[in-house]
């Protein structure tokens, strides 16, 4: 990964539910454009897992890089390189406290789901599960997809509205049948006339995971 200048890795994590040091399992949680990691955090209450620890980073004036994800990704470049390494610096303060990646979840919402998933698909592991909740991999096909290595089987969901203005589902599925290449178990969930948004199906298919690897 090329060098960072920082525009989002001194920005601060917030955090819920179980201390690091105490917790059974942890969830990173990305909001999405103009989000906060305060939403997310509202929605790992009403996860109601008190054994995780829920991490929830920002994003440097609330986005995580400028343009779409699907235009090239050089246009969302130094953000987007920045984006990745906050991700992993919250990985490497779990890893540090003793847990596992297999008992780490990533999860994002929108403009964060397509961040989650690209971190992932570019650092293939056995993760606990990854969520992409109305989003997609960063990519116009201005570049080839070079992605290596193997997600172990790892759960992947993938949840998005079938007219969602933002995410074509078509970008969906095709982010479904590579991540299946590197190895991913991938659940996708279209939903018919649903807003851009996150639904209560969406949520159990989290919390049945979560309470897998607890």
């Amino acid at each position: 990964m090329s060098q960072s200048v920082n525009l989002h890795e001194q920005q601060p994590v917030y955090h819920f539910g179980a201390p690091l040091n105490e917790a059974k399992a942890a969830m990173v949680m990305l909001h999405g454009r103009g989000g906060s990691p305060h939403d997310m955090l509202m929605l790992a209450k009403s996860l109601g897992q008190p054994k995780v620890a829920f991490l929830a980073p920002q994003a440097l004036h609330n986005t995580w890089y400028p343009n779409r994800f699907i235009a090239p990704v050089a246009s969302n470049e130094p953000w987007l390189t920045s984006a990745l390494m906050a991700i992993e610096q919250v990985l490497g303060q779990i890893s540090a406290a003793g847990l596992a990646m297999s008992n780490t979840m990533l999860l994002g919402f929108s403009q964060g789901a397509c961040l989650a998933l690209e971190y992932a698909a570019r650092h293939p592991q056995r993760y606990g599960g990854v969520v992409g909740l109305s989003g997609a991999l960063i990519e116009n096909g201005d570049q080839p997809r070079d992605y290596s290595g193997s997600f172990a089987d790892t759960p992947i969901f993938l949840g998005c509205s079938d007219v969602d203005f933002h995410i074509p589902v078509a970008r969906v599925r095709r982010s479904a049948q590579l991540l299946q290449t590197l190895g991913a178990n991938v659940t996708t969930r279209i939903y018919a006339g649903m807003g851009h948004e996150v639904n209560a199906d969406e949520l159990a298919w989290v919390q049945g995971r979560l309470i897998d690897i607890v």
